[in-house]
Formats: C-alpha cells, sequence, structure tokens
C-alpha cells in the first residue's frame, strides 16, 4: 500500500499471531481485568496507556481474549469512554501545537504543510467516525474549538 501524502511506497507493519485461547501464564481473569480497566481509566489513563499498563504490569497481552470485548467497548459499558476517540484527540494535539508554531514562524512553509496535511487527517477520520455513530452528526473541526478541546 502506497503512503498517502507522499510519492514513496509504503512499509508493511507486522501483525500479531492470532490466538484461540487466553496463555496460561496470564495472571488475571476476566473480572479482575475488567476491574482493572476501570481503575485505571479512573485514574485518567488513555486507552493506549491503559493496554500498556496491562500487557507489562499485569501480564494480559489481549485484552479482547481475556474478556470477550475490546477495551473501548468495556470503558462504554462503564461510561467512561472518552467523548472524542483517543486518535483523533492525538491529531488535534498536534495541529494545535503546529498552528502555534506556524503563527509564530510565518515563512515556515514545508510545517504549513504539514498543518493542512494534519487538519485533512482530522476531516476524513471525524467522517468515519461520524459513520460509525462514535461522533455526533454535527460535530465539525475547527482550530478555535480544538484548543479548547486539547486544554
Amino acid at each position: 500500500m502506497a503512503r498517502m501524502h507522499a510519492r514513496r511506497k509504503g512499509s508493511s507493519s507486522s501483525v500479531r499471531p492470532t490466538r484461540e485461547k487466553i496463555p496460561d501464564w496470564q495472571g488475571l481473569d476476566k473480572a479482575e481485568v475488567v476491574e482493572t480497566i476501570v481503575k485505571l481509566a479512573k485514574e485518567g489513563k488513555t486507552q493506549a496507556q491503559i493496554g500498556l499498563v496491562l500487557r507489562d504490569q499485569y501480564s494480559v497481552p489481549n485484552v479482547r481474549l481475556a474478556t470477550g470485548k475490546k477495551l473501548q467497548a468495556i470503558l462504554e459499558e462503564q461510561g467512561l469512554a472518552p467523548k472524542i476517540p483517543e486518535d483523533l484527540q492525538n491529531l488535534m494535539k498536534r495541529a494545535v501545537h503546529l498552528r502555534g508554531h506556524v503563527k509564530e514562524h510565518a515563512k515556515d512553509h514545508s510545517n504549513a504543510r504539514g498543518l493542512s496535511l494534519i487538519e485533512s487527517k482530522i476531516r476524513r477520520l471525524a467522517k468515519y467516525y461520524k459513520i460509525q455513530g462514535r461522533l455526533p452528526a454535527d460535530w465539525r473541526y475547527s482550530a478555535e474549538t480544538a484548543e479548547l478541546v486539547v486544554e
């Protein structure tokens, strides 16, 4: 697959080996995994951080295998899911930071182009999340609201 904003080939990525059952060395059972996820989410950790903590500290390699549900579904059941998905929020953080840089350095054309590429990714991802129902249908990206959401 080619890269989106360049004329180069894309790089293939590794794929996690498929497993059918929970490994024998996993330390927690289903209820304990869900309890740990809820505790970490209440501490303010993102989904990616929760996954890393579960993998590194609690030896849970795959939340879906351990619980039968994705981490996002568990957080939604508990009412702890973020209003804006994590990957969209990370892109918005990058855009806000880059917008401040471009304001300060007006002649930095390469970063100005990078900002437009990031914002197009945000719009594309928002369109996808609206179709999936994870964002309201009337949600729109703007630089001003992004600054408020990120801070």
